[in-house]
């Protein structure tokens, strides 16, 4: 009979969405994750069957904490646009409070060749699905209200807001200017 596992799962995937957050899914070895989670290779391999696999759940568990947090954001009371304009605030705050400057892990994961193919990029897919259809209810909220233009389908308005908070996550990673974070921010808000 084999050892009784003594860690937690939730704990060990924590950590290894840590190091793919930090290193990426090709950059991190089998070692840093080990590392990091404190489990030897076999003790590794017996719980989540192979790197790819810890990485996929790594990335259920992104979406299920730092994500839906995002989608939460949008859920608060308060007019459309201070809403959409609160999400793209608070990703400022943390990328530049980030020393490592991750950004985003399903962007990050989109960048590399693992993530354009099988189930990471169902993963990924997934969570630009959910912000593209919180932001969406908020565009249809806005246009109905009057505080949005209807001038432009509400689909249109939604992908083109969405574009600009990636391109954000992506800026946000290599400057440490905020004055032009803020300007993309005034810019999406701008054109809704």
């Amino acid at each position: 009979m084999g050892r009784p596992r003594e860690f937690r799962d939730e704990a060990a995937v924590e950590a290894a969405m840590q190091v793919f957050w930090e290193k990426g899914y090709e950059a991190a070895t089998t070692q840093d994750l080990c590392e990091r989670t404190g489990l030897g290779r076999g003790s590794l391999y017996n719980a989540f069957g192979s790197k790819h696999a810890l990485y996929e759940q790594a990335l259920r568990h992104y979406a299920a904490t730092k994500a839906e947090a995002q989608l939460r954001m949008l859920d608060e009371p308060g007019p459309v646009k201070d809403r959409l304009r609160d999400l793209m605030l608070g990703v400022i705050d943390a990328d530049m409070a980030d020393p490592g400057r991750r950004g985003c892990l399903a962007l990050n994961a989109a960048g590399e060749a693992s993530g354009r193919t099988g189930a990471v990029a169902g993963l990924v897919r997934r969570q630009f699905d959910d912000l593209e259809q919180a932001i969406h209810r908020l565009v249809l909220v806005g246009q109905a209200s009057g505080e949005l233009s209807s001038e432009r389908p509400a689909l249109q308005v939604t992908r083109a807001f969405q574009s600009a908070y990636y391109g954000l996550r992506v800026l946000a990673k290599v400057t440490d200017d905020r004055a032009a974070l803020l300007d993309v921010v005034e810019g999406a808000i701008a054109a809704l």
